[in-house]
């Protein structure tokens, strides 16, 4: 698998999951071999967690010319009942490597990348 270093044996706090939605939060523009590179998955993998996100409404795309551009729902709550109430914002909060103090659409309820 190109771009992906060592394997990981055993189980990690952070799922898959998270770990893409992590990392197109600290760039809306990211592309899929970018994310797969970053996550140590296989691009195929990317495109199937997009799927997922974009079906459980956590995530949207626009096409524009050969790229995507990702608009993540912030707003929206998480999945498991042990997380009610918490939203995707308080997530990426933890988890994406960008400043939570900036201005910026974490935690607005709007779409990330909306202005």
């Amino acid at each position: 698998m190109a771009g992906v270093s060592e394997a990981h044996a055993g189980w990690t706090f952070i799922t898959n999951h998270a770990r893409v939605l992590a990392t197109i939060a600290e760039d809306q523009t990211v592309r899929v071999r970018d994310i797969a590179a970053r996550c140590r998955l296989t691009e195929r993998a990317v495109q199937k967690i997009i799927a997922d996100l974009e079906r459980s409404g956590f995530l949207s795309h626009t096409r524009e010319g050969r790229s995507n551009t990702y608009q993540i729902r912030s707003g929206t709550e998480l999945r498991h009942p042990a997380e009610a109430g918490l939203t995707v914002a308080s997530l990426l909060a933890l988890l994406a490597r960008v400043d939570p103090r900036a201005a910026g659409p974490l935690g607005d309820g709007r779409p990330v990348g909306d202005a």
